[in-house]
């Protein structure tokens, strides 16, 4: 079976060429010996530059184009209060010309004002989004379906999107991702490619993307920062096997294909942890980028405690993922202000 091309789905354009891949030589000379001598590479998903950028962008492109192939005038997503996909759903949406209307629940323990009126829900409404805000026991998804189905009766049409954008289809772009990476990388390529893991589609495209390229897929290594390792190694497969069969693609993955390490998930979704922080910092003051405290800042500090720990070999090369979520340091002033 000959799989079917990306670019035969609908698609939107939302990014302007591929991201750069730039070297962090300034945080390599800060760390010296506890760096062991690894090279370290980012790749700027954060540069994307529709809605503040971020790795969504990537998953929208094929969301919103199934959802404009299909004649919808509503693009209806679900999250957390300050979820970035929500941010970018309302961005995308708005360059795209369709209404957005965003369920987020509260979910994270967090009820300061900066979290509740600052950062992404901020842009949200900027952006024109209708937002309905849910308690943490409600089902967004549920409610956004239902939602869809009044504005049917309305006579309109809502595309529907559940967290994240990590269905199959919108992982896609994860598996354009893998491409671009191939092409920019240094000729004895990356070792590792690390990335955070939330809803899991950035994973899933990154290792369908390798694999359907005849690369080991389990070269990506994520850290859990929504649901624990296990389950988010889970989530992962199943993800990155349906993408993998709506491109009538004959690879097949096993469960060793998905590397989800744990070790940074501390208190959960949404808690910043001192390890975490202390990633925002080092990055912040060592080469002036900025790392998100939900996201980026866990999956970053567990790439340096690995490269401490020797996890890699003297010249390795390995590479970030920056994925974005700037907008979400605002809202978290008060996690700063507690920690030195």
């Amino acid at each position: 079976m000959v799989p079917k091309s990306l670019d035969s789905f609908p698609r939107v354009t939302l990014l302007e060429g591929p991201t750069p891949i730039q070297r962090l030589s300034r945080l390599e000379r800060h760390l010296g010996d506890e760096g062991g001598g690894v090279r370290i590479f980012v790749k700027r998903d954060d540069l994307t530059g529709i809605g503040g950028g971020g790795n969504k962008l990537r998953k929208l492109e094929f969301l919103l184009g199934e959802a404009v192939a299909r004649g919808c005038d509503t693009f209806l997503t679900v999250g957390a209060v300050q979820s970035n996909h929500a941010r970018l759903s309302a961005a995308a949406s708005a360059r795209t010309g369709l209404a957005c209307e965003l369920v987020l629940a509260s979910v994270v323990p967090r009820d300061d004002a900066e979290y509740r009126r600052n950062g992404n829900i901020l842009l949200d409404g900027l952006f024109g989004a209708v937002v309905h805000r849910v308690p943490a026991d409600a089902d967004p998804l549920t409610i956004a379906n239902e939602r869809a189905a009044q504005l049917v009766r309305e006579g309109r049409r809502a595309y529907v999107v559940g967290a994240g954008g990590s269905s199959p289809l919108g992982c896609l772009g994860y598996a354009v991702c893998a491409a671009e990476i191939a092409a920019q990388e240094p000729p004895e390529k990356f070792a590792r490619v690390v990335i955070p893991n939330g809803s899991h589609g950035t994973h899933a495209g990154l290792a369908a993307g390798f694999a359907m390229l005849g690369r080991d897929p389990s070269v990506v290594r994520s850290f859990a920062v929504l649901r624990p390792a296990d389950a988010a190694a889970a989530g992962t497969l199943a993800i990155a096997r349906n993408a993998l069969s709506l491109l009538e693609s004959s690879v097949a993955l096993d469960a060793g294909a998905v590397d989800v390490a744990g070790g940074q998930l501390g208190g959960g979704y949404g808690v910043p942890t001192e390890s975490a922080m202390a990633a925002v910092r080092l990055l912040a003051t060592t080469e002036g980028l900025l790392l998100d405290p939900v996201y980026g800042a866990k999956a970053f500090a567990g790439l340096l405690a690995d490269i401490r720990s020797a996890e890699y070999r003297p010249g390795d090369a390995v590479l970030f993922v920056m994925t974005g979520g700037l907008p979400g340091l605002f809202a978290y002033r008060p996690a700063f202000d507690s920690r030195p």
